[in-house]
Parts: C-alpha cells; sequence; structure tokens
C-alpha cells in the first residue's frame, strides 16, 4: 500500500510537468487576446481540433502506460522496452495517416461547424501550421507513459519546463515580431508550439540516453514489429483511444455551440477555459498517479488495497481543489487579468468561473475514481462509462447553447453535470462490477 508521501512523490513531477506544459496555453490565449478577438477565437478552435486528432494518440499511450506499469509491478522490467517502442512505431505511422487525412479534411469540416467568416478563414490558418506538430508530440506522449509507468516521474517536469520555455521566448517573438523575427501574429503562435513539441522530443531523447538503464528495461536493441505485441496494447488501448477523443470532441461540440453566440462570448469561453484547465493540473496529476500505481499495486499483488488507495488519493485531491476554487472565488478579476486587459471582457467572464468553481469541486473526486478503473485494465468499462455520460452532456449542450441559446455561464454548467454523472457511475462500478482480476 502507498504512503501519502509515496503518493506525493509520484505525483509532484506529473503537476509540476503540467503546469509547464499548461504555460503553453495560458501564453497562448494571453498573447493573442491582446491581438484580438477573432484570434483568440480561431485558437480556440483550431486547438480543440487539433486536441482532438491528439487525443487518439494520447489515449494509445495511456494504454501502453498502464501495461508498462502492470509489467512494472510484477518485476518484468525487461518487457517494458518492447512496449514502448512498439508504440512509438506505431504512432509514427499513425501521425503520418492523420497528418493527411486533417490537412485533407480539416477545412471542409471547420467550414460547417464554423458561422463566421473570419474565424473559419483564422482557424484554417492556424491548422496548416499547427498539424506538424502531430509527428513529434505522438512519439512525446510514449515517453511520458514509459516514464509514468515505471514511476520515474521527476524528468517530465524537467521536460516541460524545456518546451514551455522554447515556446514563451517564441511566441513572443513570432507573435509580435521581436528579436528580428517577423510578426506573424496567429499563425507564429502555431508555429511556435510545434517547435515547442519538436524540442520536447529532442529533450526526451537525450535524457533516455543519458540516464536509463536500456538493459534493465529491454531498450538496448529494437525489436521487429510485433504484431502480437501491438495487438495485445490495442486491446486495452483502443478503448482510451475512443474515449480520450470522444472527451475533447465534446468540448469542441460546446465550442461550436458558443460561436455562434458571438465573438465576445467564445473569446470569453477561451479564457474561463484556459483558467480551468490550469486550476485542474493538481487534479490531472494526482488522477495519472491514481492510474499508474493502481496497474503497479494489482501487478504486485496488492489488489485488496486499491479502494483503499484510491480513496486516498480522492481526498487529497479534493483537499487541493478546495483551496484552488477558494483563490479563484475570492480574486476572479486577478486571474482574468493575465488573459485581458479589457474591463468590460473581465467583468462578462466573472459568473463563468464562479460556475466552473463548483464543477472543479466535483472534478477533484471524480477524475481519481474514473482514472483508477482505467488503472485497473479494464478500459473498455472505463469507455462505457464516459460515453454514457458525454451521451447526456452533449444532449445538454446540444439543448442549452443551440436551442435556448443560454449566455456563456450557463452554458458552462455542462461541466457540473458531466462530472457528478462520471462520479456516480465510477462509484457504481468500482462497489458492484467484477474488476479485481482483470489480466493484461
Amino acid at each position: 500500500m502507498y504512503t501519502n508521501k509515496e503518493i506525493w512523490n509520484v505525483s509532484y513531477p506529473i503537476f509540476l510537468g503540467l503546469l509547464a506544459q499548461n504555460i503553453i496555453n495560458v501564453t497562448d490565449t494571453a498573447f493573442l487576446g491582446r491581438v484580438g478577438e477573432v484570434e483568440l477565437g480561431a485558437s480556440a478552435m483550431g486547438g480543440l481540433f487539433y486536441i482532438c486528432v491528439f487525443t487518439i494518440a494520447f489515449g494509445f499511450s495511456t494504454g501502453s502506460q498502464i501495461m508498462i506499469a502492470r509489467r512494472n509491478g510484477e518485476g518484468r522490467f525487461r518487457d517494458v522496452g518492447p512496449v514502448m517502442m512498439q508504440g512509438c512505431a506505431f504512432l509514427l505511422i499513425l501521425a503520418v495517416g492523420l497528418f493527411g487525412l486533417t490537412h485533407a479534411a480539416a477545412p471542409s469540416l471547420i467550414r460547417l461547424l464554423i458561422s463566421s467568416d473570419a474565424i473559419f478563414d483564422a482557424t484554417k490558418e492556424f491548422l496548416n501550421w499547427r498539424i506538424f506538430g502531430f509527428f513529434f508530440a505522438f512519439v512525446n506522449v510514449m515517453f511520458r507513459a514509459l516514464y509514468i509507468g515505471i514511476t520515474r516521474t521527476k524528468v517530465l517536469t524537467l521536460n516541460a519546463i524545456v518546451m514551455a520555455m522554447v515556446n514563451v521566448v517564441l511566441d513572443y517573438a513570432l507573435i509580435f515580431g521581436h528579436f528580428g523575427l517577423p510578426a506573424l501574429g496567429l499563425k507564429g503562435a502555431a508555429i511556435a508550439s510545434v517547435i515547442a513539441e519538436a524540442s520536447s522530443l529532442v529533450f526526451f531523447l537525450l535524457y533516455t540516453w543519458a540516464r536509463i538503464d536500456f538493459r534493465k528495461y529491454g531498450l538496448n536493441h529494437w525489436p521487429r514489429f510485433d504484431f502480437t505485441l501491438l495487438g495485445r496494447i490495442l486491446s486495452i488501448s483502443c478503448f482510451t483511444m475512443v474515449q480520450y477523443f470522444l472527451a475533447m470532441a465534446t468540448w469542441f461540440v460546446f465550442f461550436v455551440a458558443v460561436e455562434r453566440l458571438g465573438q465576445r462570448q467564445l473569446a470569453i469561453a477561451n479564457i474561463v477555459r484556459s483558467i480551468y484547465v490550469v486550476m485542474l493540473i493538481p487534479v490531472q496529476s494526482l488522477s495519472t498517479t491514481a492510474n499508474s500505481l493502481v496497474s503497479n499495486l494489482i501487478g504486485a499483488g496488492g489488489v485488496s488495497h486499491v479502494m483503499q488507495l484510491m480513496g486516498r488519493i480522492a481526498r487529497m485531491s479534493f483537499i487541493i481543489m478546495v483551496v484552488c476554487v477558494a483563490v479563484l472565488v475570492v480574486f476572479p478579476q486577478a486571474m482574468l487579468s493575465v488573459y485581458t486587459n479589457e474591463e468590460a471582457l473581465l467583468i462578462e467572464s466573472v459568473p463563468s468561473l464562479y460556475v466552473i468553481g463548483g464543477a472543479m469541486l466535483i472534478a477533484s473526486v471524480a477524475n481519481i475514481y474514473f482514472n483508477g478503473i482505467s488503472g485497473t485494465g479494464n478500459t473498455q468499462a472505463a469507455l462505457i462509462l464516459e460515453t454514457v455520460t458525454l451521451v447526456i452532456y452533449t444532449s445538454y449542450i446540444f439543448w442549452i447553447g443551440y436551442i435556448v441559446k443560454a449566455p456563456v455561464s450557463v452554458c458552462f454548467s455542462t461541466e457540473v453535470i458531466y462530472y457528478a454523472l462520471l462520479l456516480i457511475c465510477s462509484v457504481i462500478y468500482l462497489k458492484k462490477a467484477k474488476w479485481q482480476n482483470k489480466k493484461i
């Protein structure tokens, strides 16, 4: 059974890594918020479209991470490397395919979803450059899976710091035209993000070469393409791939609904979502930790302690989030001022912040138990639970956004409904279902 200290030792490097990574999102939103509302809205739509595609790779890496963690817990260290390398090869092939598909199909799809010509043109320009990041980001997530799976998470912090620093400097230079570089505006933000992802991959390669025992983890030779092993990885990953894609696709649907309310409402939604994502970083890091430690614990024969472990992590998550929400409620305009200096936009964004504050408290517990289900290896059950929840979530978005056309603050109530349903479904599954003997 893991102690609070051991949980924290795994979680805090993931937290710092996610914090540094989200500086990219904050920087893009803050800088483009000073360029114009069209650019801010286009970065939201283009960025979400990119993430929707990226989550397919992230879902695959999550399934790989579960398998790596199980092998690590079982002491079968030499079986870790083949999972990692087969995953890298598969995701590189997937990156090529999705790059071509996105380049060909994205403009037509976005045209159907976005009503504003100005935002459509800007979003298309953003994506034309942003999708080059697939080739780097898809491999990066496999390194993340490796280090979380073997519980050596400190490297994630170092990597994210490098990535964030590169992105911030290049955002400043390429958006506004500093250091002798041209002022590219929205296109500059996309190029900066791609270069930052490339720098992240270079760091992972150098660190792994210098610090990891290749022989211990079976990384000392490149194996032939093993379709049997890839099939076993996909038997876990296919469900997380669909799950993450659906989760992000509903965010995209949310922003499509808000875009029809007007450019100002879309700008508010982008700013508030950026704060929302940053404030949830402690929950995300503890959720990832729950996923990995549950798999390690089961691999080490500690099935009877799994519920106790998840309860301990959930309490830590809730306490941290209470503090975060208190800061959000007391100082809303201070947080919003990072993104814009327009007084009217600041005032109009405050009600949405209060709504997501309530959602974050529920999310702090719901995410832990839900990720614990994936950690048991039963990713199919996790997908079913998420799908049921997202069907209700999407129906509510359609009603509140498309039919009622409610203000953006009311639209954000979808997050409260989503996490409440996710928590209820997850707890019922863990108490009633037979998950204890799942083999992977």
